[in-house]
């Protein structure tokens, strides 16, 4: 399975890949742009193992980004369940 993951291009570099940093709901990461000449500083993009493949438009990124932070939510609530209790 692949998963692709929306981030907000903060910066980027006049290299030959056009590495980007971007935020991921606050975690960074080096992206490569070179997949998506068009993005600039303020974009969001879908990001696959290290290279940015697509634009997304802002609203789907956020919605996306919320989708992930309740699974994660969730996924704590999950494992805090299965904790044995004393």
């Amino acid at each position: 399975m692949c998963l692709a993951v929306p981030g907000q291009v903060l910066t980027i570099a006049d290299d030959q890949l056009r590495t980007a940093t971007i935020s991921f709901g606050g975690t960074m990461k080096e992206v490569s742009l070179a997949l998506v000449p068009e993005a600039a500083v303020g974009d969001y993009v879908i990001v696959h193992v290290g290279f940015a493949i697509s634009k997304l438009d802002e609203d789907a990124a956020r919605r996306s980004l919320e989708l992930f932070a309740a699974l994660a939510n969730k996924e704590a609530g999950r494992a805090t369940d299965d904790q044995p209790r004393s």
